[in-house]
């Protein structure tokens, strides 16, 4: 997905946040949406990718103020809150037997976690993540017809958050095929990342778990290990949790192979998927 008009100043944004979270020395923080403006400013073109500007801009921040994680509080923040919600949203369904522990209620409960984003205020990700989930787009029936035949299956995580949400689905998905949860080497915005999965005591419960070997949002092919790239090229399905995995790969030919998992809360993304904005996706592509 390339970049449209309103993500010059979504991008901007992005810079002035990195930039506030990583220092509170004034000069450095100075210093660092300077040069955090000129990468934008240099790189931003409607035939670009979001991902590939945003990975230079935390680059370049994290370098001027010594920050290697200036995300790490907001994060911590919302793996705890995720964490509670879990609970509480597993104990509601279980005593409402609002789910009968099928694919499309472990498909809900994980896409209910991909309300989390680092541009939105904690009261509005609780509200959305109690809601009950309705797919603006739902290729569920094809998702899981696919699964029973496949053989190997990449799920690309996204917010730390999300951890919790997913294992539920990622557990039935084994049942099928070989599942390999795929997370962030090193911090990068609220990604999940390894250390993140290890904190929250789920490390064994996953199993397979491999980086994509760049800290970068979504998937920067040029950037990622050569492991990584091995096991996308051999996957039988992509399960792409989140905006950024979905900016990477519709750049690629999908042949029914990705599959969409995602809240849309910006309206580019929203636009490029035809939804309304914040409506939620399950879609093979």
């Amino acid at each position: 997905m390339k970049l449209s008009q309103a993500c010059y100043g979504c991008l901007q944004g992005l810079v002035h946040q990195a930039a506030e979270l990583a220092t509170q020395d004034i000069l450095l923080r100075q210093r660092a949406i300077e040069q955090g403006m000129k990468i934008l400013d240099n790189e931003f073109s409607y035939d670009q990718i979001s991902i590939v500007i945003a990975t230079k801009i935390h680059k370049v921040i994290k370098e001027i103020t010594g920050n290697p994680d200036p995300y790490l509080a907001m994060k911590q923040r919302e793996m705890s809150i995720a964490r509670e919600l879990y609970s509480e949203l597993s104990l509601r369904a279980k005593r409402s037997n609002l789910y009968k522990d099928d694919f499309r209620d472990y498909l809900r409960l994980a896409v209910a976690a991909n309300a989390i984003d680092f541009f939105r205020d904690i009261s509005t990700i609780k509200g959305d993540m109690r809601k009950p989930v309705s797919f603006a787009i739902d290729d569920s029936h094809q998702l899981e017809a696919r699964l029973k035949g496949a053989s190997k299956v990449l799920y690309l995580a996204d917010n730390a958050g999300e951890v919790y949400f997913d294992l539920p689905l990622f557990n039935w998905m084994k049942q099928f095929a070989q599942v390999i949860y795929v997370v962030k080497p090193l911090p990068v915005q609220n990604d999940a990342t390894l250390e993140d999965v290890r904190k929250a005591g789920l490390e064994s419960e996953f199993g397979t778990i491999i980086t994509t070997g760049t800290a970068s949002p979504g998937i920067v092919f040029t950037l990622a290990s050569d492991e990584f790239k091995r096991e996308f090229e051999s996957a039988d399905l992509i399960f792409a949790k989140g905006m950024g995995h979905y900016e990477s790969l519709t750049e690629l030919p999908g042949q029914g192979r990705f599959f969409y998992c995602l809240m849309a809360k910006c309206k580019p993304v929203a636009d490029s998927v035809g939804v309304p904005l914040n409506s939620y996706v399950a879609m093979l592509q």
